[in-house]
């Protein structure tokens, strides 16, 4: 972007003021405080140059400026995260400056950092997703866990991939809530909201399997108001264990073990879409409020096809 910024202006004294207020009042940590004031000097030394000695004359600072500040850190690819922090940065400075009295006018007031790129979210292929619900089982047969985990943890993750459901959902599930013979559940969503979900066959097998095995260890297991996914002592699950269930299958499937449980929700919004299902029928099975943010698997679809367009067309 230019010269490198004043080393300088930690001494400016209204800098020092500034410093001490993130301190005192917003008890912002060392690391913050540390990256406000290097984003100060960048500006500092965009402004003035590299060269310059405190004091400044933050008066002759306006919008102007301010603008010209952005427009040069794009243009150095500068990404947007670092833009939108190094504008918060200055635009707290200078609201600061009006609080002290020392000026009238913030010129970063009125300006917008740019908007953050959407992240696609990551996917498991229906192979990848196949090859990995198949683990508890093998483990099962294999003597690696007990029978009741295996099928707990088939059960568990057959389900949150046939219902597309968060695994906060998935856990306070009861069995009453599950009507095997119409093959739905009743999940409780943000805010409270209850909602119908379907459940495949293969879940509804390895949930019929699961109750069997809890029934026999111990009846009250298997009864109406009895939580479905349990620890082998009969203690609710927490996400956490989910989690790290989920890794260690992924090991085993040799898959990538950042992938979360909610990467099956991911996976099960967009193979329904690449599969023809409409946008608001998978708005409802997500529970998602809005359709804009059902809309990002749309993304993932179609670049799902642009990259086999581009693998297989001779002209592409």
């Amino acid at each position: 972007m230019g010269p490198a910024p004043n080393a300088a202006t930690a001494g400016d004294p209204l800098v020092r003021r500034f410093e001490s207020y993130l301190l005192a009042e917003r008890n912002a940590s060392q690391h913050t405080r540390d990256g406000y004031l290097a984003d100060l000097a960048q500006f500092v030394a965009f402004k003035w140059g590299a060269a310059a000695q405190p004091p400044y004359p933050w008066l002759a600072a306006g919008e102007g400026d301010a603008r010209g500040f952005l427009t040069a850190l794009a243009k150095g690819a500068a990404t947007a995260t670092t833009m939108r922090r190094k504008l918060a940065a200055c635009r707290a400075f200078f609201r600061f400056l009006q609080r002290e009295r020392e000026l009238v006018d913030n010129p970063f007031a009125a300006l917008k950092g740019p908007r953050k790129a959407k992240l696609l979210p990551k996917v498991l292929s229906v192979e990848d997703v196949k090859r990995f619900l198949a683990r508890p089982q093998k483990d099962g047969a294999d003597g690696l866990i007990s029978d009741y985990a295996a099928s707990r943890d088939t059960a568990i993750f057959e389900f949150l991939y046939s219902t597309g459901c968060r695994i906060s959902e998935a856990i306070g599930v009861k069995w009453g809530e599950i009507d095997f013979a119409k093959g739905t559940v009743i999940v409780t969503g943000k805010g409270a909201k209850d909602r119908l979900v379907i459940l495949g066959r293969p879940a509804l097998a390895a949930l019929e399997d699961l109750r069997g095995k809890s029934a026999a260890a111990d009846p009250g297991q298997a009864a109406a108001d009895a939580p479905v996914f349990v620890s082998d002592r009969f203690q609710p699950l927490s996400a956490r264990f989910v989690e790290r269930r989920m890794k260690r299958y992924l090991a085993e499937a040799d898959l990538p073990t950042d992938l979360t449980p909610h990467k099956l929700r991911h996976s099960f919004a967009t193979h329904l879409l690449d599969a023809g299902a409409d946008l608001r029928s998978v708005q409802e099975m997500l529970g998602h409020a809005s359709l804009s943010t059902t809309q990002i698997y749309t993304h993932v679809s179609v670049e799902r096809l642009k990259d086999a367009y581009a693998k297989a067309h001779p002209r592409a």
